[in-house]
């Protein structure tokens, strides 16, 4: 089962931004996208299927590039971690909650590429 599992489709791209609130102005206002929602530092819109996030500079080396980091939609995030550290990636993190919603839960797992790049696994759980 694991030799099937294929990553296929991106569900987040960040994007590094100097000022969240500026940068809200223009993705909103000025380009149109719709707006999902914002934390600290963070904000997040609708770019078609996927979502843009975008995030102030981090203080994380890995992080502090202005490349975009991949986010992956998997239906499984446990089976997928698994699947994949099967093939030798290396994960930052196991798959964790990272917002909560009344319904739904948002689950991540950080890995690495190997390039010095940061991707990460994404789906949404049922509470």
């Amino acid at each position: 089962m694991a030799d099937q599992f294929a990553l296929s489709k991106i569900g987040q791209i960040a994007v590094r931004v100097r000022d969240v609130d500026r940068a809200i102005a223009t993705y909103k206002d000025r380009l149109g996208l719709p707006f999902l929602f914002r934390a600290p530092g963070l904000a997040f819109f609708q770019a078609g299927d996927a979502w843009l996030y975008l995030t102030t500079v981090s203080s994380e080396k890995e992080f502090d590039h202005p490349a975009s980091v991949l986010y992956f939609d998997v239906p499984d995030i446990q089976a997928a971690h698994e699947a994949l550290r099967g093939r030798g990636i290396v994960f930052r993190s196991a798959p964790h909650a990272v917002h909560r919603e009344p319904k739904r839960e948002l689950w991540l797992a950080d890995f690495e590429d190997g390039e010095d790049n940061v991707f990460a696994l994404r789906t949404w759980k049922a509470l």
